[in-house]
């Protein structure tokens, strides 16, 4: 094998599949490709090669995008399975492309730019899925529901207010998203094995040519650390909870016991025996694939923990988490995105339900206080005995209970019976919370509008991080065809 020269000597199969990245490296095939393509044209322009010499290697590589990875022969990784590649297709001054250059700064950077494709790509899933969640709740801005805290009913609210909350906790994993990409798109390349090269390199041109927006300074420190990798797994774990939250109230809610909703059946299976089943698979299996993320976070910071300067083989073991992470969390959020698009909701049976366990209580403790001016405590426990007795309550039986509990008559202090009814009216205690960020539909409606103002905005931004690195990328492949052009003339 290429790597183990005279050094090693023969390696059996099985250790060879043992130490193998294989598999995981086709993540990272394309983008070790460009960093070859980069390396290369720094090397020519520094003078530490021959441009007829870069121009064959870049020409093999070309040829090799063109032809795909299936072509590459035997190597324990896909980096030297590249390189072996290019000597068997330029001779031996192929071997001139590790010039200053190891494999822990070439697979650093790699899975960096592989990592960033695919953030980009997440970013604008989590969009997508707001998106939705933002359009369903300007459609339901009136619609009654009841409000729960413990699984229990509490207070009626919004449904729009409800897909809201979902959609601000997505809106946080966005924003983290977004900050850690900043610590993502920096480039290790240029720190060779960890100590850096005695080669005269230009790490700034490569970090230029590959998009990146800086560089990690320190050598040992670029090849060495995947905390940008653990950051990332660990948004995309939060974001995943976060998700698996919003599939439990899909599957509770299309349950006889609440029957507030119906999953489409693009979305849902049956059972293999029981042929009435509808079962709401597509949102258990990504409540299931939380799991997947909470397991791969565990993995990798498991094995990241306690490795010593510099770099270890170890962090072979960590890839393979971040891309079976990234798989699971972008796969989820496309499904979540047209299950809940397509979900029906039964807004008769929710606003029925909204009145359930006097959801009401809250407000006519609060309406006592408003108008009476009685302790809020006071008034907590005269409606906290009121919810024993059956049925709505009445004026007189909320006087009786004032009586027991503190000896107030109430309906004395100015509380009316209308009061009473306007209390325990459930679109009326909506429509009083009206304060920043209640369920008052004028106020939905504001935070509706500030909501698809930051979408247009976060797509804006992910569009701009995109075009930066297509752009350079873009350069990139122009200057390795004239570089090759310019040979051939």
């Amino acid at each position: 094998m290429l790597l183990r020269g005279s050094r090693l000597g023969d390696i059996s199969g099985e250790v060879l599949d043992f130490i193998s990245s294989r598999d995981a490296d086709l993540w990272i095939a394309e983008a070790d490709v460009l960093v070859d393509m980069a390396h290369l044209l720094m090397l020519c322009e520094r003078g530490l090669i021959e441009r007829e010499d870069c121009a064959k290697m870049l020409m093999a590589l070309k040829e090799l995008l063109a032809e795909g990875f299936d072509v590459l022969g035997e190597g324990e990784d896909i980096h030297e399975a590249i390189e072996a590649y290019i000597i068997e297709r330029v001779g031996p001054a192929g071997g001139r492309m590790h010039t200053a250059r190891s494999r822990n700064d070439e697979v650093a950077t790699c899975i960096r730019i592989a990592l960033r494709e695919q953030m980009l790509g997440l970013m604008v899933d989590l969009l997508h899925m707001i998106d939705v969640l933002v359009r369903i709740a300007e459609e339901t801005r009136e619609r009654i529901i009841p409000g729960y805290t413990h699984l229990q009913h509490a207070q009626p609210t919004t449904l729009a207010h409800h897909l809201l909350a979902h959609a601000d906790a997505l809106i946080r994993d966005l924003e983290r998203f977004e900050d850690a990409y900043e610590r993502v798109n920096l480039s290790p390349l240029g720190a060779a094995a960890f100590a850096s090269t005695g080669f005269d390199i230009d790490r700034h041109m490569t970090c230029e040519l590959l998009g990146f927006s800086g560089i990690v300074e320190n050598s040992m420190d670029a090849v060495s650390s995947r905390d940008f990798a653990l950051e990332v797994l660990s948004d995309t774990t939060i974001m995943m909870i976060n998700l698996s939250r919003i599939a439990e109230e899909i599957i509770l809610w299309s349950t006889s016991e609440f029957g507030y909703l119906e999953v489409n059946d693009l979305f849902a299976s049956t059972s293999s025996i029981m042929p009435q089943k509808k079962n709401p698979d597509t949102a258990e299996l990504v409540r299931a694939k939380s799991g997947t993320l909470i397991g791969s976070l565990v993995g990798a910071l498991s094995i990241a923990k306690a490795l010593p300067m510099s770099y270890n083989r170890d962090l072979q073991e960590l890839t393979p988490h971040i891309w079976r992470g990234i798989a699971a969390a972008r796969s989820s959020l496309r499904v979540m995105r047209g299950c809940i698009s397509t979900l029906r909701f039964d807004f008769e049976r929710l606003e029925r339900s909204s009145t359930d366990g006097f959801t009401t209580a809250t407000e006519l403790a609060d309406s006592m206080v408003r108008i009476t001016g009685i302790p809020f405590r006071t008034a907590h426990q005269i409606v906290g005995k009121l919810a024993r007795l059956p049925g709505k309550p009445s004026l007189e039986d909320l006087d009786r209970i004032a009586m027991e509990v503190a000896n107030l008559r109430l309906s004395q202090m100015g509380f009316t019976a209308e009061d009473l009814e306007r209390a325990l009216d459930v679109k009326k205690n909506v429509s009083m919370r009206s304060r920043p960020g209640g369920p008052a539909p004028d106020e939905v409606s504001r935070m509706l509008d500030a909501r698809k103002k930051y979408m247009e905005s976060a797509f804006s931004r992910i569009a701009e991080r995109r075009s930066r690195v297509e752009a350079a990328i873009k350069r990139l492949m122009e200057l390795v065809d004239r570089t090759v052009a310019s040979s051939s003339t």
